[in-house]
């Protein structure tokens, strides 16, 4: 290819964006936000200012027994404090001092031969901005060398419960470990409170994971057409990512859902793979983000597959909506999160009632739950290096028991800095209304005659990621949301509209109480 056609090419890209440069400063002031938090600690319980943090990154994954190697992905952790895309390294932090050592792998001589050249140490202080790189089996003569207390080196290793998935962190191990003293509980609740609330620098990579998104969701809506296939819709947003953000990671599985397949909360696995046509009147629910730099987005856009909403679509769709708007539109430091999810439900409820799918006292409903009949899930979710970034229940925050609620990844209050999912949705899902309706105490609210005409007609999910600030929120995500925008962008329209009084901005606009 020529320089002229590659500019042509560029020229006549679908995409406004570019991949941002990734600043090293950002892994660096991580580690100093880990490092002032963990003295902070350690003086607080009148415990000794020295020892080092050691956590091991991620190593490659063959295919079962085959030498099929896996797109190496680090661990979150690991990347938060140290940025290393390559596989194979540990990292500490020297208390005492504040530095920082990196461990690389001692490589064979014949990976350069299959591999590409072998990088020296220098090469990874300077990338990686620490104060020093050694090797995975200098370990313990260095940071023996490196302790200025007494006796044994104390490691703090990390080793803790994910709520989300309730999978145990795993501990560094290396050979000559029984060397030092380690502690297995205050690293890890002291590192994933770090990550709950977010730097701008970490805000800026989130952004683009958004604005790439969000961009490739648009580019999917304009091209879906009755008789494709779902996988041709995720192959859309994967190409989009990748071609003009340079995502080469999603941040989860692919949900490409249409039909009565939008009423599968996790529909896209393995077992239902994305394969269905597309059939005119269904409705789809795709729910897709990329992932960039280690810092993800996660993005629901649910929309007629022929362009043009129905009476029933709008009804279920502007339920979900208004949930969605007011939930932003409520948030602010402070706020707690089970609120905005009962918020959330209230409002769908109501929605369902003046659509005559339900009848009764909204009061009613909401003690007898109803609102887990039609939204099982919960509201929303940390966002940040996972899409179910950690942090949800720590310490002194119990995890509700009612059903919807008990499906909440995190009950706190939200906090400034904090980027939350907001996800609310209303699906037809046989297993939960078939049991609702033979209840006792939730038949009398439904409707049959109108609830059987919507058997077979999926869900809507409607979801943003939403930066909690000072005074309120920030959408970061940036789709058409209302109807008449979506309809407008699928019969070719301009997004964003030219038109600022739709109430749609370019930065995503803020919300403010």
């Amino acid at each position: 290819m020529t320089g002229g056609e590659a500019i042509s090419m560029a020229s006549s890209s679908p995409s406004s964006l570019s991949p941002p440069e990734v600043p090293m400063e950002l892994h660096v002031s991580n580690r100093q936000k880990l490092l002032d938090s963990l003295l902070q600690h350690l003086s607080d319980s009148a415990r000794p200012l020295h020892g080092f943090v050691l956590l091991q990154g991620g190593e490659e994954q063959t295919r079962y027994c085959t030498d099929h190697i896996e797109l190496f992905r680090q661990e979150s952790y690991f990347a938060y404090l140290f940025g290393v895309r390559e596989p194979g390294f540990y990292g500490a932090i020297d208390i005492a001092t504040g530095k920082s050592i990196l461990f690389a792998p001692r490589l064979p001589a014949d990976y350069a031969v299959w591999m590409g050249e072998i990088k020296p140490l220098p090469f990874f202080q300077e990338r990686y901005m620490v104060s020093m790189v050694y090797y995975t089996d200098e370990i313990v003569q260095v940071l023996v060398d490196q302790y200025k207390g007494f006796g044994k080196p104390l490691l703090f290793l990390l080793h803790g419960l994910n709520t989300d998935s309730n999978n145990f962190s795993k501990p560094a191990e290396f050979e000559g470990i029984e060397k030092f003293e380690t502690d297995l509980t205050t690293l890890h609740p002291i590192l994933t409170e770090c990550r709950v609330v977010k730097s701008d620098l970490e805000l800026a990579l989130i952004q683009f994971a958004n604005d790439i998104s969000s961009e490739a969701h648009v580019e999917v809506m304009r091209k879906t057409k009755a008789g494709m296939k779902e996988y041709q819709l995720e192959s859309m947003f994967l190409h989009h990512t990748y071609m003009y953000g340079g995502c080469r990671h999603c941040s989860y599985t692919c949900i490409c859902a249409t039909g009565e397949n939008s009423a599968v909360l996790h529909y896209g696995h393995a077992a239902a793979p994305n394969d269905r046509i597309l059939e005119d009147g269904d409705m789809a629910l795709l729910d897709m983000g990329a992932e960039y730099s280690f810092y993800g987005s996660d993005i629901t856009c649910s929309f007629p597959v022929n362009g043009k909403f129905t009476s029933d679509q709008s009804l279920i769709y502007n339920a979900v909506l208004d949930a969605h708007n007011a939930v932003i539109s409520t948030m602010k430091p402070g706020v707690s999160w089970v609120d905005m999810h009962k918020l959330a439900e209230k409002i769908i409820l109501e929605s369902l009632i003046k659509g005559n799918i339900l009848v009764g006292n909204i009061d009613d409903m909401m003690v007898e739950r109803l609102g887990a009949m039609f939204m099982p899930h919960g509201l929303g979710h940390f966002l940040g290096i996972d899409t179910h970034d950690p942090g949800g229940y720590p310490k002194g925050v119990e995890r509700p028991k009612e059903p919807g609620l008990k499906s909440l990844r995190t009950a706190r209050q939200l906090q400034e800095g904090m980027v939350i999912t907001v996800e609310p949705g209303c699906y037809f899902i046989d297993a939960l209304l078939v049991p609702a309706m033979e209840n006792a105490n939730t038949s009398k609210f439904f409707n049959r005659e109108i609830v059987d005409r919507f058997k077979n007609f999926g869900g809507v999910r409607i979801e943003s990621d939403v930066l909690v600030t000072a005074n309120g929120s920030k959408n970061m995500t940036k789709v058409p949301r209302e109807t008449w925008a979506i309809e407008a962008v699928m019969a070719g329209g301009p997004w964003p509209p030219l038109s600022k009084a739709s109430g749609y901005t370019e930065n995503g606009g803020e919300a403010k109480i």
